[in-house]
């Protein structure tokens, strides 16, 4: 029998859009690997774009946005010494305009995470590439931010699941959910360097930025070191800056 009868081999199926997900959370280099075939990343910015919307209306039926103005200027000592000065017949138009951004600024959602990502994914697109001699595309860098970014829906669920427990009384948009020490702590009793350090460590985060910089790596056709090197390398500057200026100015 000739060669030239036998089948040929056909290529392996990639990951399904499901699968994909599933794996960011259960075998992140077998999704990142899937890159190679195709760097969709519409799935995860829905489902983030989704869970956010679920916090959004918590905060809405829960507080309402008058109240989280309140509560803002309550828990920031900084906040509440400026409205102080302000004369009592402003006073009611400040707290409007506050609470209009504030409202509108949850609405626009999904405006915020594509500038935010794009920025992001320009950052670290130009550390890898240039930093580390990787050869990442713009694409395939942004995919590996909204995939490794689905861990924060969990941040948004803790959020919705604590307003519909009864926790709106005490809620602060500058520090929503419980997965960060600072959230334990009293916005305005600790001291402001202390609180953006400790707002800084988040496991739901952290679990983010590994699967960033597991992806990052895989893209960049680099090892993992690399990878984690520019996220928490980034991170570390990122967070050094806020616990300083902080710090220096207080807030």
């Amino acid at each position: 029998m000739s060669d030239s009868t036998l089948p040929m081999p056909q290529p392996e199926a990639g990951l399904s859009q499901v699968e994909r997900v599933v794996s960011a959370f259960t075998a992140p280099s077998k999704l990142f690997a899937d890159f190679k075939r195709s760097t969709s990343w519409w799935v995860p910015f829905l489902i983030m774009i989704v869970f956010s919307y679920i916090f959004v209306f918590a905060i809405q039926s829960k507080v309402g946005w008058s109240q989280v103005t309140e509560n803002m200027i309550q828990q920031s000592p900084k906040m509440s010494a400026q409205f102080d000065k302000i004369p009592a017949d402003q006073l009611a138009t400040q707290k409007k305009y506050i609470t209009i951004s504030t409202q509108y600024g949850m609405y626009l959602t999904p405006v915020v995470v594509i500038i935010y990502t794009v920025v992001i994914a320009a950052v670290l697109l130009f550390t890898i590439n240039f930093g580390f001699g990787g050869k990442a595309g713009f694409g395939a860098v942004l995919a590996v931010i909204m995939y490794g970014s689905l861990p924060t829906i969990l941040q948004s669920l803790i959020g919705a699941l604590g307003l519909f427990a009864g926790l709106g009384e005490t809620f602060n948009i500058q520090n929503p959910t419980g997965t960060n020490v600072a959230y334990y702590l009293s916005a305005s009793e600790t001291a402001p360097a202390l609180y953006k350090l400790a707002q800084a460590i988040d496991p739901v985060t952290i679990w983010s930025m590994v699967l960033v910089s597991i992806g990052l790596g895989t893209v960049a056709g680099l090892k993992n070191k690399s990878g984690y090197t520019a996220v928490f390398g980034w991170w570390v500057l990122i967070t050094l800056i806020k616990v300083g200026w902080a710090a220096a100015f207080g807030s």
